[in-house]
């Protein structure tokens, strides 16, 4: 089976990097492979498989390491610091080359830019330059949520919904899905992917599918004390309204904005060309595979909300 054999070769990967030394079931519970065949349904090849199966295990060993998870070594007062390091490990630091080794000696053993330099090397495989830019862009963005996140978590703040969707909306999906055409052995042309409605409609999509993650992870966030962040519980703090009755709000937002993504590539359908056309049917192609994941992984339907919000969320 694609996934199980994604799956294995993920565990070798991280055990040979040293990410999650003696915790792999974590890295076994999460299913990164699975995630990958499901949603990138445009190949089944194991090898392109595992660069995007790479990337998001790498990404979230790297928000343990630093934000959620103190037995692995995240301090709070040093999550700025480390999410400028880790930003810089995504391309040449661009120091005199007596800096440039010094830096490279100082982030060798660090499990999590061990992981994301690797992840990044095996992504510089199968990309173009500006592919690779793409999505190194918005890996920098989503660390830039990941600090704010930090602040909110550091003074106990509760942030409004607002606050929330725009936070989340850079700490989102999108880098996966920036790899689509990739993964599909076509290329999105850069001024394509630049163009504000073409952007606008994939961080639709992405949020949509990042609020669908929050609605599935609520169950476990709502059992843990160290301030997790999810639109379920901001809509109850902002309303207030029973955490039920937050989880069904959140699931009509996920389904509005997916709506509003349909909206948006009819209207995109008149302006671009064919590459455009495949990558937003893979982008809906990527929210119906992360959907399918969240449905049944372990890690999500261990604490189940209670099945009734989740079933509620459209594809479109």
């Amino acid at each position: 089976m694609l996934a199980g054999r994604l799956d294995e070769r993920l565990l070798e990967w991280a055990d040979g990097i040293g990410l999650y030394d003696g915790r792999m079931e974590r890295v076994r519970d999460a299913g990164f492979g699975r995630l990958a065949a499901l949603c990138y349904p445009a190949t089944d090849d194991e090898d392109l498989l595992m660069v995007p199966a790479r990337c998001a295990l790498a990404i979230w060993a790297l928000d343990d390491h630093y934000c959620d998870a103190p037995d692995l070594g995240a301090v709070p007062s040093l999550l700025g610091s480390r999410l400028a390091t880790a930003s810089a490990t995504l391309g040449r630091a661009h120091l005199p080359d007596r800096h440039e080794a010094a830096f490279d000696a100082a982030t060798r053993d660090d499990p999590a830019l061990k992981g994301l330099r690797s992840a990044a090397g095996h992504l510089r495989r199968i990309t173009t330059a500006a592919q690779f830019d793409r999505t190194r862009h918005t890996l920098r963005t989503l660390f830039a949520a990941l600090a704010q996140e930090g602040t909110w978590r550091a003074t106990r703040y509760q942030p409004q919904v607002w606050e929330y969707l725009m936070n989340r909306q850079a700490n989102s999906f999108l880098p996966c899905m920036t790899v689509i055409d990739a993964l599909g052995g076509y290329r999105l042309p850069a001024d394509v992917w630049a163009h504000p409605d073409v952007h606008d409609a994939v961080g639709t999509a992405a949020l949509a599918a990042s609020i669908a993650n929050d609605i599935y992870s609520a169950g476990t966030e709502s059992r843990s004390s160290d301030g997790d962040f999810n639109l379920p519980r901001a809509i109850a703090a902002e309303q207030p309204c029973t955490p039920q009755e937050a989880l069904r709000l959140s699931a009509e937002l996920h389904n509005e904005l997916m709506h509003r993504f349909r909206r948006q590539c009819d209207e995109l359908a008149h302006q671009g060309g064919r590459e455009l056309h495949r990558f937003l049917d893979g982008v809906l192609d990527w929210c119906a595979g992360s959907l399918a994941w969240h449905r049944t992984a372990p890690r999500y339907h261990r604490h189940a909300t209670d099945g009734h919000a989740p079933h509620t969320l459209e594809r479109t």
